[in-house]
């Protein structure tokens, strides 16, 4: 007599499982990518600093990914057809981190952050479910679109420009920094009867910057903003899948053309070299920090609850207390590695939820395949220095559609909301979503608050999360039934 085997235990034929792997690896790539290259220009870190980044972020995707899909030990990974990626929703708190400390000093906080936010995840994952009661669609839906809001001005800044630096709208006047060296040389010279120019005296930047929203570079964005649409619009299945990165590819071709482009890099770069642990900077751990990753993780892991229920119905195997507990203990082990190998937090990848929908192939070894995938793109360090290579206008069109598809997900999710019989539900979402724009809008807004909460108001999605967490319970309560919380988490899957 023999045994069936369920098709998510299924082991298919090698060239079949690569095959199945590459197009999971494909449909994440983009996404995958992304963080480190937008954490690593916003600590100002070094072209080669930030393919290390690249490379090990890709390396400990595909390690995690095994953990979580091929299972390891009673204590982690659900065995299901999960890869593991990025977050997106940590961005912003760790753009914000880099922005108060860059360099490798910046680095260093963010990495002890993760680290810790890791550890602490790992801890209280058996209690995120009995959480879920705090987290109604109302709740969800909301942080998702704040998630959303708040990266689209990386994507914005991507096309047009960083707001400060060598792209920033406007620079100082070259005429008037002249005047102001010679007055200074004039000052200190002996017998000088002018006055010493005040400390941190700085000119104002008045002149229009000719880097700043260049129309070649707009154009390029556009190209790779409408080739993504179109290829979304006509194209089916595993193509459509991949429009983001098909996007970038038509992008990079023509910036390369242009000569917006070298590879001079990618031909420096070697073809093999091992991913170490600690190898950008030595992790420091802040207590406020890790708070504000933990608060972040903990959102995440809402979210990954609802999409391993859903990938459980898809793939018609029963998810228990146990099975989820594995999973998001995963969540937190891959934010451990993560932090312990200079990369960010991990978490379940749901954008590959819907290619087991498309392939019908609901066999975790695929994501196994995939995980192998990565481990083998993070050790050759001419794939990261290719990405590092790849212009911000390129990316800026692919980011508009990245980060806008995370708030259409939150708005999706809110649109389930009961906003007609229950008026306070409007008020929660108006609240919430305006608290966490203070600090888009208001950047200083803390100038005059105590330094030590600084990292943990200067994030809106954390301040929108405790908002809409608090005035739900003040309006609503905290409802026993978890029911309409899984559903809502469901929703994300798409983010």
């Amino acid at each position: 007599m023999t045994t069936q085997v369920h098709p998510v235990d299924e082991k298919l034929p090698l060239g079949r499982l690569t095959a199945l792997g590459l197009q999971h690896v494909l449909v994440m790539y983009a996404g995958a990518v992304a963080v480190p290259l937008i954490v690593g220009r916003a600590l100002n870190l070094t072209p080669d600093q930030v393919s290390q980044l690249i490379s090990a972020d890709l390396f400990v995707c595909g390690l995690v990914t095994l953990i979580q899909a091929w299972g390891a030990t009673q204590w982690f990974g659900i065995k299901l057809p999960v890869m593991m990626g990025v977050t997106f929703a940590a961005v912003a708190p760790m753009v914000s981190m880099a922005q108060a400390t860059s360099g490798t000093a910046g680095a260093g906080l963010i990495f002890g952050a993760v680290i810790g936010a890791g550890v602490v995840s790992i801890l209280i994952a058996p209690l995120v479910s009995r959480m879920l009661r705090f987290f109604p669609p109302v709740v969800t839906g909301t942080i998702i679109a704040v998630i959303g809001i708040s990266l689209m001005r990386v994507g914005i800044n991507w096309i047009f420009g960083n707001p400060v630096g060598p792209t920033a709208p406007n620079v100082v006047n070259p005429e008037y920094t002249k005047w102001l060296s010679e007055a200074q040389a004039m000052a200190g010279a002996p017998g000088s009867s002018l006055p010493p120019l005040p400390q941190g005296l700085k000119l104002m930047p008045t002149v229009p910057n000719p880097k700043y929203a260049d129309l070649t570079g707009v154009g390029i964005s556009g190209l790779v903003l409408v080739s993504i649409l179109v290829i979304a619009r006509f194209a089916k299945g595993f193509i459509a899948n991949i429009s983001v990165l098909l996007g970038i590819i038509i992008g990079a071709v023509v910036a390369a053309a242009m000569g917006l482009m070298t590879f001079e890099k990618v031909g420096k770069a070697p073809w093999l070299d091992i991913v170490l642990p600690l190898s950008i900077a030595m992790p420091i751990f802040d207590p406020i920090l890790i708070l504000t990753m933990t608060l972040v993780m903990i959102v995440v892991m809402i979210e990954s609850t609802g999409m391993f229920l859903a990938l459980g119905e898809m793939t018609d195997r029963h998810i228990s207390q146990k099975d989820l507990e594995r999973g998001l203990r995963t969540d937190g082990l891959g934010t451990l590695i993560g932090g312990i190998f200079n990369t960010f937090p991990y978490t379940s990848f749901s954008q590959n939820v819907g290619l087991v929908a498309v392939t019908g192939v609901k066999s975790r070894f695929v994501c196994v395949a995939g995980g192998v995938i990565l481990i083998v793109l993070g050790i050759l360090p001419k794939m990261g220095a290719l990405v590092e290579s790849l212009p911000t206008v390129v990316l800026g069109g692919a980011g508009l559609v990245m980060f806008g598809m995370v708030a259409a997900t939150g708005i999706r999710i809110l649109s389930a909301v009961d906003f007609k019989t229950n008026r306070s539900n409007a008020m929660i979402v108006a609240v919430s979503i305006g608290v966490g724009m203070i600090p888009l809008v208001a950047p200083q807004f803390r100038q005059w608050m105590p330094h030590a909460i600084h990292p943990l108001i200067e994030s809106g999605i954390l301040l929108s999360s405790i908002a809409a967490v608090l005035l739900n319970v003040f309006f609503n309560g905290a409802s026993g039934d978890t029911s309409a919380a899984v559903e809502a988490a469901r929703q994300a899957e798409a983010h």
